[in-house]
């Protein structure tokens, strides 16, 4: 018989007949050395194709208990306290990712048989020690632990679960910072863990969402002028959330975390879609729409085209990255051409009624003017009744 990987019932039949036949074969020979291999492929096999069920997680601390001689008190270092051991050995508490750890660590139970996985083990100790640094406090708060509604210090004391849940089917290697595949507009001055926090928080809400297959390509000049004419409409964000997602290209509204300093972001999934997201920090029309085509120009230029997996924007940073002057420029020229611009002079002592015919000749919003003519003039006092004030948060559901 020649020996060969075992995959049906037929095929180890007749390896085991074989083996039967050489089994006394001394050991160096031909048939010694075939037996040794038949041996190991029927082995293989066996273990495929009739696991053996893992034990009882609960049974199996109780017999290490029994071996090692040891009460319901020894367990509260792993455990945590006496009323949670009581609660884990009668069943009404499971174990946490947290006990689990300290029991494979503590008594040397494999971690497949607490996780009841066979081959399973633990997320790497690496990503929890990330995960510590995340703003747990502000994340127990807006309610981005789903399920949970405990305490900072109970969320604290199961953390690893909680993180565990957090970032979902991104897996754990999420939590660690990916700076050298995200860019930062103003160049890394931002809280590398609070962005990584509110990244899984955007992406895992995107993944959420089933929208049609994205095709590179998609954002291009007319696409993105299509778009621009929504903003004429009242209810312009809430339709550009939906042209974007007919197209695949998820729109995602998310207050920054503190000391992110963020405006907006562009992403991409596993998957390759992209995801834009929004934190609407300065509320108003005319930053929704520039912050908008900015991060749909990086979609443009760069993520669909280079190794760059997510760009971060603080758009009050100013700078000379190429990056960010070529979504700058793409996202000005597409709103407002710049020979209209140029031709239609405005300027912060224009009269709000020509801009608003300028607006209106464009079919955009006249927020979009306002706003080019305050950053433009660098002053942010003047057409305070144009650049829509307050209207985003609620028509997204953010509290203020």
């Amino acid at each position: 018989m020649k020996a060969k990987l075992i995959k049906t019932e037929e095929e180890n039949e007749s390896a085991l007949a074989r083996l039967d036949e050489i089994f006394d074969a001394e050991p160096g020979t031909p048939e010694g050395d075939e037996a040794e291999l038949l041996t190991a492929l029927i082995e293989m096999y066996e273990r495929k194709a009739y696991p053996i069920d893992l034990p009882d997680p609960i049974e199996a601390i109780k017999f290490r208990m029994e071996q090692q001689g040891l009460k319901r008190k020894d367990l509260v270092p792993y455990i945590g306290s006496a009323p949670k051991v009581s609660e884990v050995l009668t069943g009404k508490r499971p174990l946490s990712l947290t006990m689990i750890r300290n029991l494979v660590k503590g008594l040397g139970i494999p971690a497949e048989v607490l996780l009841q996985e066979a081959g399973a083990d633990l997320p790497s100790d690496a990503a929890l020690q990330q995960g510590r640094h995340f703003p747990v406090a502000e994340m127990v708060k807006r309610g981005w632990f789903a399920g949970f509604s405990g305490s900072v210090a109970e969320a604290k004391a199961q953390l690893e679960d909680l993180l565990n849940r957090f970032v979902g089917p991104l897996g754990e290697n999420a939590m660690v910072p990916a700076l050298n595949r995200q860019h930062l507009r103003d160049g890394g001055t931002q809280d590398e863990h609070a962005l990584a926090a509110w990244r899984i928080r955007v992406a895992t809400r995107a993944m959420r969402e089933t929208l049609p297959e994205y095709r590179r390509g998609t954002v291009n000049a007319d696409f993105l002028c299509e778009l621009a004419r929504l903003s004429y409409l009242d209810s312009g964000p809430l339709l550009a959330k939906e042209f974007l997602n007919k197209s695949g290209i998820h729109l995602i509204c998310e207050r920054h975390l503190p000391k992110t300093h963020l405006d907006g972001a562009a992403l991409k999934l596993p998957d390759g879609s992209p995801v834009v997201a929004l934190t609407l920090r300065h509320d108003r029309l005319d930053n929704f729409w520039f912050t908008l085509f900015h991060e749909l120009a990086h979609v443009a230029l760069h993520l669909d085209h280079g190794e760059i997996e997510a760009f971060f924007d603080d758009l009050t940073k100013t700078g000379k990255d190429k990056c960010e002057q070529e979504a700058d420029a793409l996202a000005t020229e597409t709103l407002i051409p710049q020979e209209l611009w140029k031709a239609a002079r405005l300027q912060r002592n224009t009269p709000t009624a020509n801009v608003m015919a300028f607006a209106e000749r464009l079919r955009i919003s006249p927020a979009i003017p306002a706003g080019r003519v305050r950053f433009e003039a660098d002053d942010y006092t003047v057409m305070k009744s144009l650049v829509g004030t307050g209207k985003l948060r609620p028509m997204f559901g953010l509290a203020s």
